[in-house]
């Protein structure tokens, strides 16, 4: 965690120190090497190696590895001295209350007066670490519990002392939100905090009702995943990711720390997952857990774990109706409403642990948390949950759920029988929640940085509407293009709204975001309506399809009002060719952007080749003296196309150039709406002017050989097929103007026919036609 950390403060431009402990012995490498347990580099090994994990990390710890060089490391026995060059301290050591207090008093001779310190612990008490320091540490003393991966994961509880100075909580808020993009829950210094004590708790409850009940492993992660509103990994997935040690210590450290005995009862292990543990099964970590990888007749096989014979078995796919018809609901509120009232075997299931898992939530609540919505708020961003326990016991009907929860014996905790006496039937109401301190409706806070699309529509601010698309009024003569379609993929009706869209801010506003709020930006275009005009050989449709998409991203690029594309998430083919026809880019850290249309047989149909071409060209020196060599950087806009490479952030994205320089980039996808907004507003005041339309220099046929030539050699070495050549070759054609003669020019609607041409004739081709239909049921490429 420590090295993870460090690497995500890199991440936002932050400059920090590695420190770890000195090691005890060489190892045989450094003994070969004749160095001794005296040389600087054996000594600061422990902090190298975290950081070389750092940087090899998958999913990638840094937006770029060129962000490491922020990093310095050392060791906690001779560099402590730097602790008073600095503002912040985290301490991330190993869980034992001794440990860290003796680490905190070698801290304390080094540390500035006023330097705030905390502890990235997972549920030790932060009181207890520094009831024996001075006045000022403990004043600027808290607890920040960053939660795994610290790049990705949202929530970071911080926790306050008795002593913390309110000033400094307020601070670290703040600065945790606005610099470091992070969800704050502010949690109360008791087992666990608050993510980790309800998370577990549920995780428990769910092991133990799947064994009372006989349910396979594989089967409750059918339930417990997106069914319920929870991640595609559910359950037993989620703890081998997570690595069981990790799990029953935090387990055990609630068990260890609370008192009432039915609690302590509730946190105690399974037999079978302590005979994991003595196994070593710990998951992802030791290369089984609940499941197993193997390969068998040269295929990869995942089996499950029967824990009644403690031996691997096939998967096997549940066939519960309830749940086949779940899928079909989007709401998620609708879709667990649906599973409790079919009342069939995953149902009662759903019901047993949602009953459990809320009335837990409720009793300790008070003890936990200040107010509902940090309890929420922890385990949407803590654990990935759609939505929190209180929203879901919304969704679900409180008032009919405690009725039947008290009818099956169960104790519903005092302050939500008096909230159900009072007339109070939901937690929430419009923008207010109930305080169950006040035994009152209280306003929630606001972040006006924070738009929310929905909440913006409810009012009158939709100006256009279609089934894929709508035009919506964020204030401030700001409209928002904001897509719809299922999966976000580009379709007709999307494409028609781009044009309407600039029609009514030709007339109307003064600029034009496009974005939405959905779990990506855009993943391209609909390749099922795609495969369906192939099947009716509507090849004059397919060339209308591509051109009218063309036209609109043209439009945009020379729409004479700012237009910003505000990307996050996948942001793939069509998507990426959307962002790259806007005038500025406000991306989301966390954009994985990329032409990746070779996958699917095809090359980008929207402007993508001659968009991401521009681009580069721009890198080009003029002097105006030196012709210089394009070949260079038309090869690099080939390899990334012919490769579908996908940038992994938007800091990668600048790299290769799919952001210019001048584009943003927001570190908080909160924000992302409001500094989309902010930036086209921002535009507008500077004087906006559009860009001309470009003459681009192409190579001609001698620069398409040397492409081809690369291609060439990689088919021969085995790198690629026969039909990827016939592909990158197409893509080659289009990147070098096809047969204009080397070193002229040619407008931006030369080679846009040159790439419609060439996609039609790619849809023509039975293993392109292949490869989309292999994407369509599998969702992987396939290489034939």
């Amino acid at each position: 965690m420590g090295s993870g950390i460090a690497a995500h403060l890199a991440n936002v431009g932050i400059r920090c120190y590695l420190l770890d402990i000195v090691p005890a012995e060489l190892t045989d490498e450094e003994r070969k090497r004749g160095l001794t347990l005296q040389d600087r580099q054996v000594r600061n090994r422990l902090a190298a190696t975290g950081l070389e994990r750092a940087l090899k990390a998958r999913p990638a710890a840094f937006y770029v590895p060129e962000q490491a060089s922020l990093i310095t490391v050392g060791n906690l026995e001779d560099d402590l001295e730097w602790l008073s060059e600095v503002d912040w301290i985290i301490e991330a050591v190993v869980e034992r209350l001794p440990i860290k207090k003796s680490l905190f008093e070698k801290v304390a001779k080094y540390r500035r007066p006023g330097t705030i310190v905390s502890s990235n612990t997972s549920g030790i008490s932060v009181n207890a670490m520094i009831e024996e320091m001075d006045e000022d540490f403990r004043r600027h003393f808290l607890g920040t519990h960053f939660f795994n991966p610290p790049r990705y994961m949202k929530l970071l509880e911080i926790i306050p002392t008795r002593d913390t100075d309110p000033d400094v909580v307020e601070f670290m808020r703040r600065f945790s939100t606005d610099v470091l993009g992070k969800g704050v829950v502010i949690a109360k210094d008791t087992p666990n905090f608050i993510a980790n004590r309800i998370g577990t708790f549920g995780m428990l409850a769910t092991i133990r009702i799947m064994l009372s009940r006989g349910y396979r492993i594989d089967e409750i992660d059918a339930i417990t995943g997106p069914a319920m509103g929870r991640p595609k990994s559910a359950s037993f997935r989620t703890l081998d990711l997570v690595g069981l040690d990790t799990f029953v210590h935090v387990a055990g450290n609630v068990r260890e720390n609370v008192e009432d005995p039915a609690e302590k009862e509730a946190f105690s292990i399974p037999d079978f997952v302590q005979e994991m543990l003595k196994r070593g099964w710990l998951g992802e970590k030791s290369g089984q857990g609940f499941y197993k990888k193997i390969k068998r007749d040269g295929q990869s096989q995942i089996l499950t774990l029967d824990y009644t014979s403690m031996e691997y078995v096939p998967r096997e796919k549940p066939r519960i109706e309830s749940l086949g018809k779940a899928k079909g609901i989007q709401d998620v509120g609708q879709r667990v409403k649906h599973l409790l009232e079919a009342g069939d075997r995953a149902g009662s299931f759903v019901w047993e642990v949602l009953k459990l898992t809320l009335l837990y939530t409720a009793k300790v609540t008070p003890e936990i948390a200040d107010d509902i919505l940090s309890v929420d708020n922890a385990m949407k961003w803590g654990f990935n949950w759609e939505l929190g326990p209180y929203e879901l016991w919304d969704a679900i009907g409180v008032k009919e759920s405690v009725e039947r929860m008290a009818a099956e014996g169960e104790q519903i905790p005092a302050w939500i029988q008096e909230m159900l006496d009072a007339g109070h039937t939901s937690f929430y109401m419009d923008r207010r929640m109930y305080d169950f301190r006040g035994r009152q409706y209280v306003e929630m806070p606001t972040e006006p940085r924070v738009m929310r699309l929905a909440a913006i529509k409810k009012g009158e601010s939709v100006v256009k509407r279609n089934t894929d698309a709508s035009l919506v009024d964020l204030g401030d003569g700001v409209a928002c293009l904001e897509m719809h379609s299922p999966n976000q993929a580009i379709t007709p009706d999307f494409v028609k709204m781009i044009y309407e869209s600039l029609e009514e801010v030709d007339r109307n506003f003064v600029g034009l975001v496009i974005s939405n709020q959905a779990k990506n930006f855009c993943v391209g275009a609909n390749l099922l309506l795609l495969l369906m005009e192939i099947g009716q050989g509507n090849w004059d449709g397919i060339q209308s399809m591509v051109k009218a998409f063309q036209d609109a991203t043209l439009a945009m690029k020379h729409f004479h009002k700012p237009v910003v594309a505000a990307p996050f998430g996948m942001t793939l083919g069509g998507g990426c060719e959307i962002a790259l026809a806007a005038h500025r880019i406000q991306a989301s850290a966390e954009t994985y952007i990329g032409l990746v249309e070779f996958g699917v047989g095809l090359l980008p149909g929207g402007g993508g080749n001659k968009e991401l071409l521009l681009r580069h060209l721009e890198a080009v020196p003029s002097d105006g003296q030196i012709p210089f060599d394009l070949t260079p950087y038309v090869a690099r806009v080939f390899e990334q196309i012919a490769m579908a490479k996908v940038a992994t952030s938007a800091h990668e994205a600048k790299k290769m150039r799919f952001l210019r320089p001048s584009d943003n980039i927001s570190v908080n996808g909160d924000f992302l709406l409001y500094d989309a907004k902010r930036t086209v507003l921002d535009m507008v005041r500077d004087g906006f002017r559009p860009p001309a339309p470009a003459r681009i220099k192409v190579l001609g046929e001698a620069g398409r050989a040397a492409l081809e030539a690369m291609t060439y050699n990689m088919m021969k070495g085995g790198f690629i097929s026969e039909y990827d050549k016939f592909i990158a070759d197409k893509i080659a054609y289009v990147l070098t103007g096809g047969e204009a003669p080397a070193g002229s020019e040619v407008s931006e609607e030369y080679l846009l026919e040159l790439e419609r041409e060439a996609f039609v004739d790619l849809c023509r081709q039975e293993k392109s036609q292949e490869r989309m239909r292999h994407m369509l049921s599998t969702g992987k490429p396939l290489r034939n």
